[in-house]
């Protein structure tokens, strides 16, 4: 059983690191501010505000106001637009009230994605009414906050993303007194909804200021993760699992899989008939499973570097003297795909040819277009955020979780409240969203550098992303890759994994797949409607753009999975005996995988 210390300090330090020692130092670019004061006091406000940066969103809303002072024009039009609005508005309530709401086609219809009005209930006189007027003023809001000449356009995607925030928090459907479903539901049980939905947000307060996690039912190794293997490696990041091979023979290349450390592996080891991992060993891979450790304060100073070093590269050293194997497949997931890609860079650039191929799922190199995640990246918001960090040595899962369900807040917020607690409605608990609820820490000093050195700076696309003191570049990268963007993916969004393929100078097999960020990739063949879109760019042919992709490339239906395992399977070299089994700390899942 090999086992590698954790390393109390880190060593690599790259050029304008934010860390040293586990505390910010001062870098030239960034001022000599940093004093522990000011540290204090931001991550003090930081509990307040949940990590939000008040100065990031003050500067938003002054860009937009100021600008808008300085456009006449647009306010005259916007006092039309407001003004045409609330007469049509009035002439719908009276003709609503007088004749009936089915008497007159509504002003507006939701958004497609927008079903807090979807009940027949909200097309009667009054609540037709409420509803029409809530939507008019969305829309209005929405034509203010865009096309406002001037205003940057991160700071005009902010403001009009918090002008939607507050418009959700007044919807009428969040309240007793304007939703008429909820009204409905409390005649027919006598209140009865109201005191156990009373009784719920009790339980669910009480256990958010206790910190407790939300009981889901579903526990590592006996519900979900349950496919038989062993720790094969146990270091102070990752645990190292090999799955037991089903099949008397296997491919001779072995594949490694690098999931995200913002959550556990075992998303791609959800129940036995929704686990990628399940029905890669049906089909003679020999499998293994990166499982990060949850980090706590003690392990503040680990970086990115630590992560590439104590994760992918010990893996690979694992595997090979454990198989033999001369070449290994290697596949990463969101965070573990960005990983995996800047070690593939580094190998490819010391000559390192111990990878066959290279699969990676939802995963970013590029992040020039991150999507809705960028509304809290910028530099105001990540120094706050590092202050934040400063103080407790990692980045909590409240204040991830946060964020995520702000940029879907109508369903993950809103109208689970809706549900929870006024109408009485528990949420039917699936393996994926018991997965959804189990997430990680993050040491302060790996996220302050991931969000500076790729999302800020941007420099794994630039060629600037230091690996041991020198740049990597993708396009040293020479083995073929193969990779997955899902359709409505608000964490990596398609578009954005796409910029593989005019950054690599090797064959790139594309597809995108139905769904989103999670759903999208835990796709078993028997999940219902699904369809995909493939191909393959050659080395040397030219750059087809995304959109013309996505308009040219045919519709497959069914999953994505066949498609990958018949890639992966030409890469995996021939058939062969099972290899023996290596050092054992334990069965899988392991011990990090508990870890609270």
């Amino acid at each position: 059983m090999t086992r590698v210390p954790l390393r109390a300090q880190c060593a690599y330090q790259p050029e304008g690191s934010a860390w040293q020692g586990g505390t910010l130092h001062d870098d030239p670019e960034r001022g000599t501010d940093n004093a522990a004061a000011d540290l204090l006091l931001n991550a003090l406000l930081a509990r307040i505000t949940g990590s939000l940066s008040p100065a990031a969103l003050g500067t938003a809303w002054f860009d937009w106001a100021s600008h808008l002072l300085l456009a006449p024009s647009k306010v005259a039009e916007l006092w039309l637009h407001g003004g045409a609005g609330a007469a049509r508005w009035l002439q719908y309530a009276a003709h609503t009230a007088l004749a009936g709401a089915g008497a007159a086609a509504p002003l507006i219809e939701p958004l497609a994605q927008d079903r807090r009005f979807n009940d027949p209930a909200w097309r009667q006189w009054p609540w037709t009414v409420l509803s029409q007027g809530f939507l008019l003023q969305q829309q209005w809001w929405h034509r203010a906050t865009t096309g406002v000449r001037g205003v940057s356009r991160h700071h005009s995607e902010v403001v009009t993303f918090l002008a939607r925030q507050l418009l959700d928090c007044a919807a009428p459907s969040n309240f007793l007194s304007t939703n008429p479903v909820v009204q409905a539901a409390t005649l027919r049980s006598g209140g009865g909804n109201l005191l156990a939905g009373s009784a719920r947000a009790a339980t669910d307060w009480t256990r958010a200021l206790a910190g407790k996690p939300a009981d889901t039912g579903y526990l590592p190794g006996r519900d979900v993760a349950v496919t038989p293997g062993r720790v094969v490696l146990r270091n102070g990041l990752i645990e190292l699992l090999r799955y037991d091979p089903v099949t008397p023979v296997v491919h001779a290349a072995p594949l490694l899989i690098v999931p995200a450390w913002i959550m556990k592996y075992y998303i791609l080891d959800l129940s036995p008939h929704n686990s990628l991992v399940r029905y890669l060993v049906a089909r003679g891979h020999t499998v293994f499973m990166v499982s990060w450790k949850n980090p706590g304060a003690d392990d503040r100073a680990l970086g990115m570097d630590d992560y590439r070093q104590l994760g992918v590269m010990a893996a690979l050293d694992a595997i090979r003297a454990q198989t033999g194997a001369e070449r290994v497949n290697a596949c990463g997931y969101c965070l573990g795909g960005t990983l995996l890609a800047i070690a593939a860079a580094a190998m490819a650039r010391d000559g390192d040819d111990r990878l066959a191929g290279l699969t990676l799922l939802a995963a970013q190199v590029d992040f020039t277009e991150p999507g809705e995640l960028s509304l809290f990246i910028d530099e105001s918001a990540v120094s706050y955020l590092e202050a934040a960090m400063w103080a407790q040595g990692y980045l909590d899962t409240r204040q991830m979780a946060g964020a995520f369900q702000l940029l879907r807040s109508n369903d993950l917020v809103w109208s689970r409240r809706l549900k929870h607690y006024l109408l009485d409605l528990p949420d039917r608990d699936t393996d994926l969203m018991a997965w959804n609820a189990d997430a990680t820490r993050l040491p302060a000093r790996m996220h302050s550098e991931y969000l500076r050195r790729l999302f800020l700076q941007n420099d794994l696309a630039n060629g600037r992303y230091l690996v041991g003191g020198r740049p990597v570049a993708l396009t040293d990268i020479e083995v073929p890759v193969f990779a997955v963007g899902t359709l409505t993916d608000h964490v990596a969004p398609w578009r954005s994994v796409y910029k593989l393929v005019l950054l690599a100078d090797t064959d790139v097999t594309f597809l995108l797949t139905s769904g989103g960020h999670n759903v999208g990739v835990v796709a078993p063949p028997d999940s219902g409607a699904r369809s995909y879109q493939v191909a393959t760019h050659r080395e040397n042919t030219a750059y087809i753009d995304a959109e013309r992709w996505h308009a040219c490339v045919p519709v497959e239906g069914g999953s994505w999975w066949p498609e990958w395992a018949a890639w992966l399977a030409q890469r995996a070299g021939p058939l062969v005996p099972v290899p023996a089994s290596g050092p054992s700390a334990g069965p899988a899942p392991g011990t990090y995988v508990l870890q609270r």
